[in-house]
């Protein structure tokens, strides 16, 4: 079947209940059909030494990280930021989880999603895997708010930024710089 520009992964994903129990396992781009259950997912928020984030486009494709049957959301974050980034993050901190239901405009594919969002440090330059990732760039607070203006993201990703920046931990440098600058931030879509 050809690809049509749909990001095709064929990885089992967790769907989930109301309540959060796993309710079973389909590949990865049925359950964005609008009748498919929600699903587990993960974001990870990356800060390098200076403060500025580590933002990655997907190969094209791939779509997002998602939990696969059974795995954890910090063991998921872990592994995939190991295999698509060559990075181990230091003080990975779960702060919170994004829920939403949203359309992807670029793929026309569904988001329904429990987005469990970590924040850690980033020590080590990434490497990303070309199957995985298509490119790598830092942002400071600026300019993370003038690509939003642009609206170069997904759907789904103000949804889990808000997540992070509003309940970051401490010790990430320039963190009232951040908080400040994005609560400005123009909103994607």
């Amino acid at each position: 079947m050809p690809n049509d520009g749909i990001p095709i992964d064929e990885e089992l994903t967790e769907i989930i209940s109301g309540a959060g129990r796993r309710t079973g396992a389909v590949g990865n781009l049925v359950a964005r059909d609008v009748s498919v259950k929600p699903r587990k997912a993960f974001s990870v928020f990356l800060f390098d030494g200076d403060g500025r984030l580590l933002l990655q486009r997907r190969a094209a494709c791939k779509y997002y990280g998602h939990l696969r049957p059974g795995e954890a959301p910090e063991a998921a974050a872990t592994a995939r930021l190991a295999e698509e980034l060559d990075v181990i993050p230091e003080d990975l901190t779960n702060v919170g989880a994004s829920i939403y239901r949203l359309r992807d405009p670029a793929f026309g594919l569904v988001e329904c999603v429990i987005n469990h969002v970590f924040v850690g440090r980033l020590l080590t330059s990434p490497r990303p895997d070309p199957d995985e990732v298509a490119e790598v760039a830092l942002a400071t607070p600026a300019e993370l708010g003038r690509m939003l203006a642009g609206n170069r993201f997904s759907s789904w990703f103000q949804a889990v930024t808000e997540v992070a920046l509003i309940r970051i931990p401490p010790w990430l440098a320039g963190l009232a710089d951040w908080r400040e600058d994005n609560s400005r931030a123009p909103r994607a879509g």
